[in-house]
């Protein structure tokens, strides 16, 4: 019986030390359990892709190359999109958003499911139109870069820009040529981030109220991308959204030719950092936030990897798709109905298509090209059949009978 009663012991020890170790496994399985048995302990959850998303698109942030991925993305998974009602292209931007901008927004309520369109931030207008479920994006550029490009951008239309010579001298002194009683047509001359968010682009820039902001930003927001790391961007939002890499693939729409582009003074970068301090806190804020996801969620070495297998299939479509293997300047661009809009003194790139494409080549080659407005119309013909067409003074060749 001792001997019974030793192995009892025995028996009990062991199934004790077998319940400690699992305790022990259970409290620190993220930092010692091995790959094999991680499946064991933690059946990993399939992720599915996100379809409720809102894209808060920023003004000269390659906001419109995404718009163009949000619009294929809506066309692969048959979504529904919250597009400007009647002839509007923008979502009544600049003016603070409101519900009625959406087309249909009485009749579909919360069932939209994509909101990317150009439109002034206001969370509580834009969850009467959102399910509750959405998660809300948005991208941010370096305000030095920015500047240069609203002024060439914006240089007809904004009376700050328009009465001064060329950028550095604007930048030079900012208050000769921006009136504050101008501010509504002045919004791209300054802060012009700060103001698409839906803040006060003139606000005394005191660190209580930028903290107050940044962290207002933060709850409305589950990400923020950085222009100046695009494709960075796309493999985090791709893994963020349970996407496919080829549903954040892109071609850079709405840029402009290089000969446009002014060369900012040492000085004028500098002044930038002064007379756009809040978009500048804005950018430094999040730039670093950026990176700390990337850090926290993919890691540098897998990033990499996947730019890279993201840059190789980018060319491999280029390759497929455009006759010149790059965007040229809107003289170059043959088929009229694939012209961007042009604005300012920029040259607004646009695409080419090569001439052999069967028709479902042809079909997503099309898409990957197609300009803003002209993706905005063509998706508002096939939304809203009924509805009088948006008139964009563009070739109007896109129809849903054409689909």
């Amino acid at each position: 019986s001792f001997f019974v009663s030793r192995q009892c012991l025995i028996f009990s020890l062991c199934l004790g030390l077998i319940f400690l170790s699992g305790f022990f496994h259970m409290k620190n399985k993220k930092y010692i359990i091995s790959k094999s048995s991680k499946v064991l302990l933690m059946p990993s959850m399939p992720c599915h892709a996100k379809t409720n998303v809102m894209f808060l698109k920023t003004h000269k942030t390659a906001s419109s190359t995404v718009l163009n991925i949000m619009f294929r993305f809506v066309e692969r998974y048959n979504l529904t999109v919250a597009l400007p009602a009647d002839q509007l292209v923008h979502l009544g931007y600049p003016k603070t958003f409101l519900a009625r901008f959406v087309e249909e927004f009485q009749a579909i309520g919360q069932n939209y499911n994509i909101m990317c369109n150009h439109l002034r931030f206001n969370p509580s207008e834009v969850q009467k139109v959102m399910a509750e479920n959405t998660f809300y994006f948005s991208i941010l550029r370096n305000p030095i870069p920015l500047l240069e490009s609203s002024y060439i951008y914006y240089k007809d239309t904004v009376p700050a820009f328009r009465i001064s010579e060329n950028v550095n001298e604007y930048l030079a002194s900012p208050l000769e040529y921006y009136y504050p009683e101008n501010y509504k047509q002045n919004i791209y001359a300054r802060n012009i981030m700060w103001f698409d968010f839906g803040y006060d682009n003139n606000a005394v820039p005191n660190e209580r109220y930028i903290q107050a902001v940044l962290k207002d930003i933060e709850k409305n927001f589950h990400l923020i991308l950085i222009a100046d790391y695009f494709d960075e961007s796309m493999i985090l939002l791709k893994h963020t959204l349970c996407w496919d890499l080829d549903d954040v693939i892109y071609f850079k729409l709405n840029s402009r030719s290089q000969d446009t582009i002014q060369t900012l003074t040492p000085e004028s970068k500098e002044r930038i950092k002064t007379w756009c301090s809040l978009d500048w806190k804005l950018y430094l804020h999040f730039n670093q936030s950026f990176w700390s996801r990337i850090e926290e969620t993919i890691g540098l070495t897998l990033l990499e990897k996947e730019v890279n297998h993201l840059r190789m299939r980018q060319k491999e479509l280029m390759e497929t798709c455009l006759l010149d293997q790059e965007a040229v300047g809107k003289d170059y661009i043959k088929d009229k109905a694939f012209l961007p809009f042009q604005s300012g003194s920029a040259n607004i790139l646009g695409y080419n298509l090569r001439e052999d494409l069967d028709n479902r080549t042809l079909r997503i080659c099309q898409k990957m090209v197609m300009p803003e407005l002209q993706y905005t119309s063509y998706l508002y013909s096939l939304q809203h059949p009924h509805k009088k067409r948006k008139r964009l003074g563009l070739p109007l060749l896109w129809n849903s009978s054409q689909e």
